[in-house]
């Protein structure tokens, strides 16, 4: 369940990005702050945390087995 919420959040951090900048890439995604566009806007900031949350989660979860 938890690679899902990451999967659909990366998906919504991808289409997010692309609204704002058309010719984004998933790689791009991972360094927001190659584009000032995505690097102050906040919807964008806030949803990129949500994604890093879960993958804190998803480190976490694999350090305990």
């Amino acid at each position: 369940m938890l690679e899902e919420m990451i999967e659909q959040q990366r998906a919504k951090l991808l289409k997010l990005g692309r609204e704002i900048i058309p010719y984004l890439t998933s790689d791009d995604i991972l360094q927001p702050n190659d584009f000032p566009e995505l690097e102050n806007h906040p919807v964008f900031r806030y949803e990129e945390g949500l994604l890093a949350g879960l993958l804190a989660v998803q480190i976490a979860s694999d350090c305990g087995d």
